[in-house]
Order: structure tokens, then C-alpha cells, then sequence
């Protein structure tokens, strides 16, 4: 089977949110399928990671970590930029296309025959299949450990079915509510489904009923509560001295984009104090960055001896997360285009922080477009009102609001909303109108984002 093939039967079977009446999430399929696998996800230990923001930033910080520290890594995370590889990584490399359509032909055999022999009532779905194949993908290639973050909820995700030896769970809001809950505490319920018994959960202090919701859990479960609190700096807007500008050495010449700034501030782990220079911009990535602190302190205790100081410090250097308050610097032609997957209300308001930290003083104009099944009134409301000029447009999703959807949507915040259909004619009309100084900020989605960077070049 060829790579092409191989993708377009993967994305034949719906987006990842596909969902008929009949057809329920349930681990059990899940356990069929690897079962019939011979079971790949036990021949590697795990740290399973959920939240509803930055559980992506605080896996690929933790990989960064590990990886520094001399261990092979796994890193599956979801959904991707720009091609479906990067979703399963070792080692920072995404998987070649030639292994992904040979796994691809092989847990699809194994699926088809399940269903045949009515083991399974119906085909995995895109997600399931995903996962299978990153799971036998870091069991072949013989990882020390793989972080995985959860794709949606926690409890019933596919991902749920390894017995990780630390869980993690980032900053709980509301999205996604269709499917885990109208309420905080219905939706911290379902994250709180990847604690163990008698396991180790990393945690922050969050919203009230989060916290009631893991906390309790936590004591049902006899599991060990693993607070991040220490690793927090204390960054607040009366502390604006850890933001420092971007260090030009440690910008390669081939680098296409980079932040402006950079967090750097002293930190005590291990017994010793290192310097930590984070290049995930925003005080909301501080929390994320100091929860992958936390799970390689707790990996550290568990045996992974191989896990110091020093490898933390220079992991944490050496994050790269695209698409995530990453900086295209202006050039002959083109303005300063900021990417930032914000995609629900908590991301919006963390890029409007970071937005303001950076460039209160700077014309924005935005190029918005999101899924139809997001909260996009309240997004508009948060963000609209910094922008000069929002561009609203529609990436290639069935998932996808139109621009006049967004225009709607967003009226009433009183800002000027053109509606440019096709994203690369949205992206020229931004670049058409904006002035000396003005920032292009490109935001609302990550398919948004990941189209974006595939017309413009720029590397995931």
C-alpha cells in the first residue's frame, strides 16, 4: 500500500470527532483491536497526559526533557499541522511515510479481520487506527518511554487503555461539550479517568471544581498527588523581569521563525538550580512547562536515573511545539505574522494575554477561522476587540465554519470583519492592508494555522 493510499484510507473513515447514534465511545473496541495486535502497548511504559489546553506543550516540553536526558522517546500527540506523520514521533522524527503505510496495511488487516469474525461490531475509527498504529510504531522501534497525550476526554479515549506509570493533567475549561459535559466539574470527570489506582497524577491547582472533581479522585483511588506548585515561577505582570528578548545565538540561520522573547528565570529541581529558558511564550505555557518539570522529577524517583538537572534544564531549551506563539519575523514583502492554535475560549484568552504582553502597542489584524463545533461568539469576543481588521476565512475541514458563520458570529464586538472564503486569498489581503508596524495574527484553528504554514513554507 502506498503512503497516499494509506492516508486516504485513514481519512475515509471521518474527522476524529465522527460519531453516529449507534456508535458510542468504548475502550472495550479499543482493547479488541490490540489484543488482536498482540497488544503493543504494553511493551513500552508510558505517561498518559490530559487536559483540556496545553497538554500538547507540556508532552512535547516532557519528550524535550527526556530526549535530552539520553532516553529514545515516543511522542504521540493530536491533531497535526500539516502532514498526519508528525502525530508519532521517536526522537523528535516524525515516522517516514513508507513505515506509516506499512502499519497503516497491517493493524487495517487486523481490524478487517476482527470485524469479519464479529469480534468487532464495526471498522476503528480514524483515531483508534491512529493510535494503533503509534503504539505498535514505539513498540517496534523499542522506546524507553513514550509520552502520549489524550486526544479528547481522558476516561474514554483510546489512548486510556495503557497503564501509564505517571498521568498528567493540564489546565481544565469547557470545550468540547457535546461529547464530555456542559459543566467544568462534568468535564474534569472525564480528564480524571486516566488516574490509576495506587499511581502517581501530576497536577496544578485550577478552577474550584476541577480541582474538587481530581482531588477527589485522587483520594478515592489511593493515588499519589504529584504538585507542579514549585516549578511555577513566580511570573506575574508585576514581575515582567523573567521576559527577556530571544538570544540571537541560539537561533539557527536556517531557522524560519522564533519568538521575540523568551521566559528565563532560576528554578531548584533535583537538588540543584538551573536556568531555564523556555521558548513557549505566554504565563499559561509556564504552568505547562512546570507540569513537564514535575512528571520528570516524578520519572526521575521511579528509576530513570538517566534524568538529571542539567538534561531538564537543556530539555526545556530545546522544546519545539510549532504553531503555538510562533513569530515570523517581517520580511521584504511580508508584515510580522504571529501563529497560535487557539481554538477554544482558554486558548483565546492566553493568546489575548500574550498578545497584549508583546504587542500592546501594535496594530493587529487578524486572519480568523475555526470549527463550526467551538465556541466561536465568546472566542470572538475575546479577541476581536484587539484587532484593527479581522479577515475571517475557511480552512479545508468538514468541520469548518464558513467566513460568513464568523462574521456573524463576531458582530457584535464591533470590530470590521471581511470575508475572504480561501485561506491563501485571506492571507494576501492581510498582507495588502498592512501598514508599517502592523502584526498579522493567525489564530482560531490549528488546521488554520497548519494551512497557513504550508502556503507560506514554514516548517513543523
Amino acid at each position: 500500500m502506498s503512503y497516499e493510499t494509506a492516508v486516504a484510507r485513514l481519512f475515509a473513515l471521518g474527522h476524529e470527532l465522527a460519531q453516529t447514534p449507534s456508535q458510542k465511545f468504548d475502550l472495550a473496541h479499543m482493547r479488541v483491536l490490540l489484543q488482536g495486535m498482540d497488544h503493543p502497548e504494553r511493551r513500552f511504559p508510558s505517561v498518559l497526559i490530559a487536559g483540556t489546553n496545553g497538554k500538547g506543550s507540556t508532552a512535547a516540553t516532557l519528550a524535550s526533557i527526556l530526549r535530552a536526558s539520553g532516553l529514545k522517546t515516543g511522542l504521540y500527540t493530536s491533531p497535526h499541522l500539516a502532514r498526519i506523520n508528525e502525530r508519532i514521533r521517536v526522537n523528535g522524527e516524525a515516522i517516514s511515510d513508507d513505515d506509516f503505510a506499512a502499519l497503516q496495511g497491517e493493524v487495517d488487516q487486523v481490524a478487517e479481520r476482527l470485524v469479519g469474525r464479529a469480534e468487532l461490531p464495526w471498522h476503528p475509527s480514524f483515531f483508534e487506527m491512529m493510535t494503533a498504529i503509534a503504539f505498535e510504531h514505539f513498540a517496534r522501534e523499542k522506546v524507553d518511554l513514550a509520552v502520549l497525550e489524550v486526544g479528547m476526554g481522558g476516561r474514554l479515549d483510546a489512548t486510556n487503555v495503557v497503564e501509564p506509570i505517571v498521568s498528567v493533567i493540564t489546565d481544565i475549561s469547557l470545550d468540547h461539550q457535546k461529547f464530555l459535559g456542559n459543566t467544568v466539574g462534568e468535564i474534569a470527570r472525564e480528564k480524571a479517568g486516566i488516574i490509576r489506582p495506587g499511581g502517581a497524577v501530576v497536577t496544578l491547582p485550577q478552577q474550584p471544581e476541577a480541582n474538587d472533581v481530581i482531588g477527589n479522585t485522587i483520594l478515592e483511588l489511593g493515588t499519589r498527588a504529584v504538585n507542579a506548585v514549585p516549578y511555577v515561577p513566580p511570573v506575574s505582570p508585576g514581575s515582567p523581569e523573567y521576559l527577556v528578548p530571544s538570544p540571537e545565538s541560539r537561533v539557527p540561520s536556517t531557522e524560519q521563525s522564533r519568538s521575540r522573547f523568551v521566559y528565563r528565570y532560576p528554578l531548584a529541581v533535583l537538588g540543584e538550580e538551573i536556568l531555564v529558558e523556555t521558548p513557549l511564550v505566554g504565563r499559561h505555557q509556564l504552568r505547562n512547562m512546570a507540569l513537564a518539570v514535575a512528571a520528570a522529577v516524578e520519572l526521575h524517583q521511579q528509576g530513570f536515573d538517566g534524568i538529571t538537572a542539567k538534561g531538564i534544564e537543556r530539555g526545556v531549551g530545546e522544546t519545539r511545539w510549532p504553531g503555538r506563539f510562533q513569530v515570523l519575523a517581517a520580511r521584504a514583502g511580508w508584515p510580522e505574522i504571529v501563529l497560535d492554535v487557539a481554538h477554544n475560549p482558554a486558548g483565546a484568552w492566553a493568546l489575548r494575554s500574550v498578545l497584549s504582553e508583546q504587542y500592546g502597542d501594535r496594530p493587529l489584524i487578524f486572519v480568523f477561522g475555526a470549527m463550526r463545533d467551538k465556541a466561536i461568539s465568546e472566542m470572538t469576543e475575546i479577541l476581536f476587540p484587539l484587532a484593527e481588521r479581522v479577515i475571517a476565512t475557511r480552512p479545508e475541514n468538514p468541520r469548518a465554519a464558513s467566513p460568513e458563520e464568523i462574521r456573524q458570529a463576531g458582530a457584535r464586538t464591533g470590530a470590521e470583519i471581511e470575508v475572504v472564503d480561501d485561506v491563501s486569498l485571506a492571507l494576501e489581503r492581510a498582507r495588502a492592508v498592512a501598514g508599517a508596524g502592523t502584526v498579522v495574527v493567525i489564530t482560531g484553528s490549528i488546521y488554520l494555522v497548519g494551512e497557513v504554514m504550508q502556503s507560506i513554507g514554514v516548517d513543523v
